[in-house]
């Protein structure tokens, strides 16, 4: 069977074993296996979210067998055959399936990247939103260099925002915690999925430089995708039931809006998402 979609898989997770096959006839076996990982590598079933010792087993020739779950019966992870571009699609339309694949099965280490390039693509909407309220045709150096701080500043703002979206997010999570006492939360994991989860918000640049009569109602489907995204990582990772999972992120929509109204009573230019999302002056 082969396999399509194993790039992405931690490595690190074979040994080979000696089996006899037949009269005096010895193959070599190499079996996936995570037995000796530690717990922070421990795969997940991705229909019912029991751990799992493996994903498949690669057999000598080529021969792969994937991995069936012993809870449910189905495959473990039935991604590692898929193409990177199926996994995404399935990731874009929300599927809980995809999202334990990419979050537990697989290694990715480009999240604080992401992080940064998403608060860069908010902060040029910000910054153009501010730049075209207020176009000025001087040429004079000094005012091309107030707009580049100006969008530094925008920067600055965007990542205090979103600080304080995660912020509230886990604050609440922490306060419903004893509900839940024999459960321990990963906050770290879950600050890998949140951060994973906000790509939506790469679509800003192209929602501003293609311009047009719909594009603030272009900015607030970005901003609801982004929220269902967030929702449905928060689902997948900490295992918990959509009400809590709504509760959350209505806290870090919350502490978010209070930062927001306090920048505002500081009278900055902020052009925050309630701000931009609202105005209909493109």
């Amino acid at each position: 069977m082969g396999i399509g979609g194993r790039n992405g898989l931690r490595p690190g997770k074979g040994n080979t074993e000696g089996e006899t096959a037949g009269k005096g006839k010895t193959d070599e076996v190499t079996v996936t296996s995570a037995t000796d990982a530690s717990a922070s590598c421990q795969y997940r079933c991705i229909e019912c979210n029991q751990e799992a010792k493996e994903l498949y087993r690669d057999y000598n020739h080529g021969v792969l067998k994937i991995t069936i779950c012993k809870s449910c019966q189905k495959p473990v992870d039935k991604y590692i055959e898929y193409d990177p571009v199926i996994i995404l699609i399935n990731a874009i339309l929300c599927k809980a399936q995809a999202y334990r694949h990419i979050l537990f099965n697989t290694k990715i280490n480009m999240h604080g990247k992401l992080c940064v390039f998403c608060l860069l693509c908010e902060a040029y909407l910000r910054w153009w939103q501010l730049q075209d309220s207020s176009r000025s045709t001087d040429p004079d150096d000094f005012i091309r260099y107030a707009k580049e701080w100006d969008f530094y500043r925008m920067f600055a703002i965007a990542s205090l925002e979103q600080t304080a979206y995660f912020t509230g997010i886990f604050a609440f999570l922490w306060v419903e915690r004893p509900i839940r006492a024999k459960e321990k939360l990963n906050f770290t994991l879950l600050l890998k999925a949140l951060l994973l989860s906000s790509y939506g918000k790469l679509l800003l640049i192209p929602a501003v430089i293609w311009e047009h009569d719909y594009t603030p109602l272009c900015l607030r489907l970005i901003k609801v995708f982004v929220l269902t995204s967030n929702f449905q990582a928060i689902r997948v990772t900490l295992n918990i039931n959509r009400k809590l999972t709504f509760l959350a992120i209505l806290s870090g929509l919350l502490v978010e809006s209070t930062m927001v109204y306090f920048f505002q009573r500081m009278e900055w230019a902020v052009g925050s998402d309630c701000a931009i999302y609202k105005s209909q002056d493109f």
